[in-house]
């Protein structure tokens, strides 16, 4: 049952993280060399943070959800990144923020799911009606 759960987490915050930076589709994410690469980088830091807590994800999984993504409708969008562009509050903590939160838990680099997290947090904050400019 984890490794199903983390298999789901590693497509949903990658999909959903780079397609709320980018405000794009999964066809023009997936078509450009660079924003395909995002994709890779977060998915390459859930599968480590995965692996650091013992969870078993195949090896090919990062390969293997490119593929599944490869085979989505080019107009596809997470509800993640739907609720980012209309300034509703999202999934971006529970999804982006946790892969931040476990991997420095388990002292592992996360640089690509920070700025994913990071970049809407100050939208995400004024959507859940906190003070952005006070911590």
């Amino acid at each position: 049952m984890q490794k199903a759960l983390w298999e789901k987490f590693l497509l949903v915050t990658s999909f959903g993280g780079v397609g709320a930076v980018t405000r794009a589709a999964i066809g023009a994410i997936r078509a450009m060399p660079e924003t395909r690469r995002l994709l890779e980088q977060c998915m390459t830091e859930v599968f480590a943070v995965a692996r650091s807590r013992e969870i078993a994800l195949a090896d090919a999984i990062v390969a293997d959800t490119l593929t599944f993504l490869d085979s989505l409708a080019p107009d596809g969008t997470t509800s993640l990144q739907r609720d980012i562009i209309d300034g509703k509050p999202s999934e971006l903590e529970y999804w982006n923020g946790a892969v931040v939160r476990l991997a420095r838990e388990q002292g592992v680099a996360a640089p690509t799911n920070e700025f994913i997290y990071h970049s809407p947090l100050p939208q995400e904050k004024r959507a859940r009606g906190v003070d952005a400019s006070s911590r």
